[in-house]
């Protein structure tokens, strides 16, 4: 029995990784673990509630299409699900589902709670007079879905905030932590789940505070006594995003009365959506309480975009302004600011209004100033992608070849070049250019920039290729 599942899984897993990304094979089938096989009904165990929901809301389709290539049109998939309890031992629970037919698909989620100990708490308070139609949710409308640019670095904070936007309060994504640095997108983000939800639920109330102002508010309200009213009115929200939650960090009764408002919400099925600086596990100052319950949903990353994610933010920005720039600007801008969105797009601004104001054409060599001044030392190292990038713009080159592993003499000396360069001009470690350059080793960068070094002093049209080069990449 036991090779029977674990072979019934096993093909299925192949054919599901032709079909999805590599990371997202990693993330939500390799911790799946097939436990039988009875009656052409295969059982998987699933780490968790949340797990088993983000694969019907995701999977379902290619779920469905694998099994029944493998167990006929009778076969069916039950859940056993590990449940989490702080109490007793993690145990599995299982879940039937109805055979995967067309009609399963539209089948409302089976109802599971998190914890089945938990009683349902209802809402005992009633303010007269105040009415929820009054409450301003707050939002920026420029914050929308339409112009948050999806990449790699965010697609699963994306996929998760519009899965939370299609339905509040009704998945396991709650909270939705998004956490992230210094201008990645997490506020963009918050506005545009709460911006989709107002537009598709116009009947509920979406607040979006800062958490410095949720602070202020409740110290206005000790002071004016007036603090059943402060977590009455919080109590009525139906969708709350609280902005930069980690600023609530060594506020003792703050955290105390964000957690009544958190579990009145939460156990009433409202959503609750928070973003952080950091994840949980690396918050200081936070009461226990408050950390394990931001831990119950989703915590999702922004990290910095990778060159594609950066040029599809300009050339978005761009578009959305009506504005066209040189393509080596644009590819100038998107390497040379490699960390920060918000930096970037305030390059991007600052380079147009230096066009306008002073009347001059947008040209590579006004964005080097402009980007000179503008990120000071953080813009005068260029990176090694800017670097292979001039390289092979340089010598008409693929980029990807590269990275490639031919031998041909042009490929090698432009590979050989960008090493020498990347060396000289950034403070990467020889095996980090190496890494860059197609996976090689710190002694084949080391050899290359000794080549070079050796032809720039015999061959004077090689000496005039660097000449060139070196003009191109260093920031005047």
């Amino acid at each position: 029995m036991s090779k029977k599942h674990d072979g019934v899984w096993g093909a299925c897993l192949k054919v599901i990784k032709d079909n999805i990304s590599l990371q997202a094979f990693k993330t939500w089938f390799e911790p799946i673990v097939p436990v039988k096989l009875e009656d052409s009904v295969l059982t998987i165990q699933v780490p968790s509630h949340f797990f088993y929901e983000w694969l019907e809301e995701n999977y379902i389709v290619l779920l469905k299409k694998v099994i029944q290539k493998e167990l006929g049109p009778e076969g069916r998939l039950e859940y056993s699900i590990i449940m989490e309890n702080n109490t007793t031992k993690s145990t599995p629970y299982t879940v039937k589902l109805p055979a995967l037919n067309s009609k399963s698909l539209k089948n409302s989620p089976v109802s599971m709670p998190l914890n089945v100990n938990e009683s349902q708490i209802r809402n005992p308070f009633i303010i007269p007079g105040l009415k929820k139609v009054n409450v301003d949710s707050n939002l920026n409308p420029s914050y929308s879905f339409d112009n948050f640019v999806e990449g790699d670095c965010n697609r699963l904070a994306r996929a998760s905030g519009y899965a939370v936007a299609n339905k509040p309060g009704g998945t396991a994504f709650n909270p939705l932590l998004i956490y992230g640095g210094v201008g990645l997108g997490k506020t963009h983000l918050a506005h545009a789940i709460g911006i989709s939800i107002k537009d598709q639920f116009p009947n509920k109330t979406v607040l979006y505070v800062g958490s410095e102002k949720f602070a202020h508010q409740f110290i206005d309200a000790i002071k004016n006594q007036t603090t059943n009213d402060f977590i009455h009115f919080y109590q009525m929200i139906d969708v709350l995003i609280i902005d930069d939650v980690q600023f609530f960090s060594g506020k003792e009764k703050t955290q105390d009365v964000f957690f009544h408002v958190f579990n009145h919400l939460h156990q009433n099925g409202k959503q609750i959506i928070l973003t952080s600086d950091k994840p949980p596990v690396e918050m200081q100052g936070m009461e226990q309480r408050l950390l394990s319950r931001f831990k119950w949903g989703l915590s999702a990353d922004l990290g910095a975009p990778d060159l594609e994610t950066r040029m599809a933010i300009l050339e978005k920005k761009m578009y959305g302004n009506g504005i066209e720039l040189p393509k080596d600007v644009t590819e100038y801008l998107a390497y040379s600011i490699n960390t920060n969105v918000r930096e970037m797009e305030g390059a991007l601004n600052t380079l147009l209004a230096q066009a306008s104001l002073n009347k001059k054409a947008i040209t590579l060599e006004l964005a080097k100033q402009m980007v000179d001044k503008f990120v000071k030392n953080t813009a005068r190292e260029v990176s090694i992608e800017y670097i292979q990038k001039v390289v092979c713009d340089y010598f008409d080159l693929p980029l990807e070849i590269l990275k490639s592993k031919t031998r041909k003499r042009e490929v090698v000396q432009a590979r050989q070049i960008s090493m020498y360069f990347s060396k000289k001009m950034t403070k990467s470690s020889l095996a980090n250019i190496g890494a860059h350059c197609g996976g090689k080793d710190h002694a084949t960068v080391l050899h290359a920039c000794r080549t070079v070094t050796n032809l720039s002093e015999t061959d004077k049209q090689f000496r005039a290729y660097l000449e060139d080069l070196e003009k191109k990449l260093t920031i005047q």
